[in-house]
């Protein structure tokens, strides 16, 4: 029997066609993965945060807890290293499933025939919507936005599921409306929305050429069966699966050292005076957009520096720039879509998280 193979790139392949079968385990796959990461884990765990309220804490420098207990009287190196170590513990779930994940929407999306529209809006639209509900920080999400591009999807359509998953996440969203004033959690919105809908578009043409490096092959019968199947999407996803972890897991740690290393460079105490200065919001969006902190996080440490009197310029500034990018984000756009990409975004997000802050002066 003869067989035909789809190559996973920008153009609709055979196997959009007659991987019917492929396509419903594909899927299936997916959203297993999916849903016991989201039942077992990673809502709960939103759920315990928001029901934590005003008792929300964060133990750690990038995390809520902690394997070790990091003081400051320590040398640079061993700090640096325990957050490290911190920071890679408290991620562990959410890589797992990350990485696992990714190479799974790949394998999926490889069995589709069209996996973007001709508006940059629409796409922008459609990867807010795939993103909201994944529930993962924007840490985890890069390695999903590896195969996210990898598969054909438009660079808007990437970029905003990497800008929704950590922010308009329903819980995220209750958490700031909740310990916030409406007025700075809209300015929080704002910036979201704007990440998605206007920037997303307009740098969707600096991306590079799609690469030519990475073909997902979907060996797919005329009359395919169901052992076929199965095959073809293990081959499939176990391809898939290196092409994601091998980029990505190198930077994974690479973040994590480069983000402990600022984060004890430049302690909270040292950026936020109590005196407000353009250059002090400046300072806290560039480092606020540079570390990888989890899901949640930005909402909790912005609301901990408020009750602890910091002023309201610096909170908006913390919650309009942490967690929405990071180190490691910005490594995955920078290798898989554009450098140039990557630092639009970061310096998007710097600029929304300064203005915001000036525009705080004023509430």
């Amino acid at each position: 029997m003869s067989a035909q193979s789809s190559v996973l790139n920008l153009n609709a392949g055979v196997a959009g066609v007659h991987a019917k079968r492929s396509r419903v385990l594909a899927l299936v796959l997916m959203l297993a993965i999916a849903g016991i990461f989201w039942v077992d884990s990673r809502y709960p765990a939103l759920m315990k945060r928001y029901h934590a309220g005003r008792q929300v804490k964060a133990s750690g420098v990038l995390t809520f807890g902690t394997v070790y207990a990091v003081d400051r009287t320590l040398p640079l190196g061993r700090r640096v290293w325990r957050t490290t170590v911190n920071w890679l513990d408290a991620n562990r779930i959410g890589m797992t499933f990350s990485f696992l994940f990714g190479p799974a929407a790949l394998t999926f999306l490889a069995t589709l025939p069209r996996r973007r529209a001709k508006s940059r809006w629409t796409n922008a639209l459609l990867g807010a919507v795939a993103g909201t509900p994944l529930a993962v920080c924007t840490n985890c999400v890069a390695p999903i936005a590896r195969g996210l591009f990898a598969s054909g999807m438009s660079t808007e359509s990437v970029l905003a599921t990497m800008f929704a998953s950590p922010a308009l996440n329903v819980v995220v969203l209750a958490m700031s409306f909740a310990l916030f004033p409406v007025s700075v959690a809209l300015l929080k919105l704002a910036t979201v929305l704007f990440l998605i809908f206007v920037f997303a578009p307009m740098a969707a043409p600096w991306r590079k050429a799609p690469s030519a490096e990475f073909a997902c092959p979907i060996e797919v019968p005329i009359a395919e069966t169901w052992p076929q199947a199965l095959r073809s999407v293990a081959r499939s996803f176990g391809r898939s699966f290196w092409y994601v972890f091998r980029l990505a897991f190198p930077l994974m740690l690479l973040a994590a050292v480069l983000g402990a290393l600022v984060a004890e460079l430049l302690p909270a105490q040292t950026i936020v005076a109590a005196h407000v200065t353009l250059g002090g919001i400046v300072l806290v969006a560039l480092v606020g957009a540079f570390l990888p902190v989890p899901m949640a996080f930005d909402v909790a440490i912005a609301y901990v520096a408020m009750t602890r009197g910091v002023p309201l310029p610096y909170v908006v500034t913390i919650l309009c720039t942490l967690g929405i990018v990071s180190v490691y984000s910005l490594l995955i756009i920078g290798k898989a879509i554009s450098w140039r990409v990557a630092a639009a975004a970061y310096g998007t997000v710097v600029g929304l998280g300064a203005v915001t802050g000036v525009i705080a002066r004023g509430i």
